[in-house]
Order: C-alpha cells, then structure tokens, then sequence
C-alpha cells in the first residue's frame, strides 16, 4: 500500500467531530484503516489535548477543580493520567504504583471521574520505562473492572519502553536493531497478556494505545511484527521537537503506510531532556505534518517542574483557574494551542 492511499485528505480539526449523541455521553471509539472514530461518526477523530505529569511527583494537580477549568477555560478534549509505576530516585510526595497502589489510584479516579463528568476523554497510562507485566495486569485489572463499559476510558500500556540494555543495567548507549527487534517481541507479548485482561473486565472493546522501544521511536520494529488479534489498536510515538525532527516524521509516515495507525500520546516543542529552549519552527512542522495525516498529539505536562515543558510554576495552584502569572511560556502555547 502506497503511503499516498493512506493519508487522509479531510482538513484535520483539532477538537472531536461533534455527533449527535445523548447528553453527558461520549461515544465509543473505534480504530478503521490508519484513522480513529466515534462511533456513529463518518469523520475522523483529531485531537489536541494534555497530559499531566508523572503523578507521584506532581499529586497536587491530579483533582477534579483542575480538570474542570483545563475543560472550561483551556477547552481540552482528552487528558492522559500518567501514573508512575516505578519509585524515582528525586524527591516525590508519593511512591509509584508498586509501592503505594492506593495513592496512585486515587489520583488516577479523581482524573478519570472528572473527565467522564466532564464529558471528555481520558487515557489511562502505565507510566514506566521498564517491565513489569505482573504488577501492570494488576493495575489494568482494577481499573478496567471499575470502569467497565465506560467509552470515555483509553488505555495506554505502556510508557516508552527503553531497551533491553536499559531493562538490564539501565545503558543509554544505542542497542544493535537484533536488540531492539528481540526486545519488542518481548513487549509484544506483554501486549497481548494485557489487551485480554483489559477487554474482558472492561465488558467493552476499548482503544489501547502500546509503545515501542527507544521511547516510542522505534516504529520500525513494530512494522516488521505487529500486534496481532485486536484490531481497536494504535501505536504510540512521542516527540519533542528541537530533539526529534524529520526522521521520525520519516518513520512515523513508513508506520502509516504499512497500515499501522498512530498516535502521539506525549509530545513538546523543547529538547528531549524537556527542558532546553522550545523549537518553534520543528514545532510547527510537527504539527502540520499530524494535521496532514490526522494525527492526534497531547502535550507534556500538566506539572510545575523547574524545565521547559512544565506548564505551571510552584506559585500556581492545583486546582486553578489559573493567570498569566503562574502560567509558564510551554503553558502558554499549549493553551492557545488548544483552541487552534
């Protein structure tokens, strides 16, 4: 299939095709070709929206007042809730998932909870660089039991898996591509230990969003050996702009053109540390090239971290609303980025 025959031609918007549907109920969502709908919809869903930072290092912002005024005020449309699952070595007020699962849930809830009275949508994300199938079935389990039949629910199984040398001994240096295509067989199969788990307590047939190795940039293997047997499936690739530029466009369009839909789940116009000076121009590449090809794009982060791609400073409050003041440049951009 030639990569011209899957692109979209529809002018790309950047909220959810309105449908007709009962009040205070989003429709479900459905995976056709390389595009995402809802259901009862001839159009294509694009989106812009947010991503709060990890939540055991910025619990504060994890409440319903802040979704509220990030709906009302900025108008996001979907949120992704990125529960740590690991214990980080700098200082947080709470431990991840497999240490304290209690604090993480209750921050993922006040999340998705606000979401769905909000009427929006919510991607639930494992949020590690390693694997830890076991304790992440567990989470899965619990929540797609406790939301079961809910359509404003999206699952993302997995945050930016690294490599196998990183699982090993946390190595950065680049693995050999014999590696990395071993290593996603691996995350392959936990793919599909979790997507069973999550359909069968969800009652539903949800949309699951899975990363690749390389912090989702190593779509190349996925191409070679795609996931198999659930068809309501996107791959996620992150990008930040004055780090990633036309080669992961380049890789991301050879991912469309074997059929394989793609979602941006994290993404900033910084460097790749998420912090150095934002890139408007391989921003505004990135943007027109998601545009051109329906992809949906959420930024990095909802946090108040001393680095470029935090939205807030300390001074803001968790639960908004919030002024210019507290408002860092990053912030800026994202919000009026979402009303584009």
């Amino acid at each position: 299939m030639s990569l011209k025959s899957i692109l979209y031609t529809f002018a790309a918007v950047a909220v959810i095709v309105s449908c007709a549907k009962p009040a205070q109920t989003v429709p479900a969502l459905k995976v056709q070709g390389t595009a995402l709908y809802q259901e009862g919809c001839d159009q294509p869903v694009v989106w812009r929206g947010l991503s709060f930072g990890w939540h055991n290092i910025w619990p504060r912002f994890y409440n319903k007042e802040a979704v509220n005024v990030l709906v009302k005020d900025w108008g996001c449309p979907v949120f992704r809730a990125a529960i740590g699952a690991d214990d980080l070595e700098e200082v947080c007020p709470l431990g991840g998932y497999r240490s304290d699962p209690q604090s993480a849930l209750e921050c993922l809830y006040a999340v998705v909870d606000a979401a769905i009275e909000n009427n929006v949508y919510v991607i639930v994300d494992w949020h590690s660089h390693v694997l830890h199938t076991q304790e992440a079935a567990e989470f899965f389990r619990t929540v797609a039991t406790k939301y079961a039949g809910c359509p404003n629910v999206i699952y993302e199984l997995f945050n930016e898996p690294v490599s196998q040398e990183f699982e090993d001994s946390r190595d950065y240096s680049e693995p050999t591509q014999e590696s990395l295509d071993a290593y996603w067989l691996k995350l392959k199969e936990y793919a599909q230990t979790l997507i069973p788990i999550i359909e069968e307590c969800s009652g539903c047939h949800p949309l699951i969003l899975m990363g690749c190795p390389r912090w989702d940039q190593a779509l190349d293997c996925v191409i070679r050996n795609p996931i198999e047997g659930y068809d309501n499936l996107m791959y996620t690739t992150h990008f930040y702009a004055a780090t990633h530029g036309q080669w992961l466009r380049d890789r991301s369009d050879s991912t469309l053109a074997a059929g394989l839909p793609v979602f941006i789940s994290e993404c900033a116009a910084c460097e790749a540390s998420g912090d150095g000076p934002i890139d408007p121009e391989e921003w505004q590449k990135w943007n027109e090239w998601a545009a051109d090809r329906g992809v949906s794009l959420l930024t990095w982060s909802i946090s108040d971290k001393n680095e470029t791609c935090s939205m807030f400073t300390p001074a803001a409050s968790s639960e908004g609303p919030w002024n210019d003041d507290v408002i860092k440049e990053w912030g800026k951009i994202s919000r009026e980025w979402l009303k584009k």
